[in-house]
């Protein structure tokens, strides 16, 4: 995303539940709705924005609010009928997790995944509408995709114009300096989200969050496991 916990991510006041699993959160694995999702949980691993495994995120698996996951499963069912399918790239994020980020921002020396996802901003700016310190993620309605062809056999990702979680203008949803197969990439994702409640954030072409959302005024805390 990101959308770590940005502007558009981000509630005035939420209140952090006491949830300790996804039950209690009346939380779901999305992956058990409907078949295909493709996991590349980026913060599961080393592969995202700071370079190593995030707190709070113990395994790559998305968890989303039991409505906000059922709305999921049908734009993954309504892409697979087109020869597509989802690749998720983040779902619930634990409160810790959006600390995290936070305080990786406020470490200056610590710039090791800067050339692929920030290469033309200085990491302060980035608290500028991309990392905040509250996260729609974190109120379990909020999912971060991308759009895989699979009409080959072998599901390939499309071509978005920038990879996920890219801090950059080119990763707006509108930049006008992508090329039209770009623009009708995320269009094609676009569509297919808004056509199932999900609203897209502007300067992120993967991040979409489910409107109205479930729970607006609370924040979870457990980890991802």
């Amino acid at each position: 995303m990101v959308l770590l916990g940005s502007a558009a991510g981000a509630a005035t006041a939420v209140d952090v539940s006491p949830a300790t699993t996804p039950q209690q959160a009346d939380m779901v694995d999305v992956a058990t709705l409907a078949p295909g999702f493709v996991l590349d949980m980026r913060y599961a691993g080393q592969d995202n924005f700071t370079g190593r495994v995030v707190p709070g995120y113990e395994a790559p698996r998305c968890y989303l609010l039991q409505p906000v996951a059922a709305a999921l499963a049908r734009v993954q069912r309504s892409l697979q009928a087109q020869g597509m399918a989802l690749q998720l790239y983040d779902c619930y994020r634990p409160v810790r997790s959006v600390k995290a980020f936070v305080a990786w921002v406020h470490d200056p020396a610590d710039q090791i995944a800067k050339p692929r996802y920030y290469p033309n901003l200085d990491k302060r700016t980035l608290l500028d509408g991309y990392i905040a310190e509250t996260s729609g993620h974190s109120r379990g309605a909020t999912v971060d995709l991308g759009l895989l062809d699979c009409r080959g056999g072998d599901c390939t990702a499309l071509d978005m114009g920038t990879g996920f979680d890219r801090f950059d203008p080119l990763a707006h949803t509108a930049s006008p300096d992508i090329s039209a197969a770009q623009a009708h990439n995320r269009r094609l994702l676009l569509d297919a989200m808004q056509a199932e409640g999900f609203a897209n954030y502007p300067m992120e072409w993967w991040h979409f969050t489910f409107k109205p959302e479930p729970t607006p005024d609370t924040a979870y805390d457990f980890p991802v496991r």
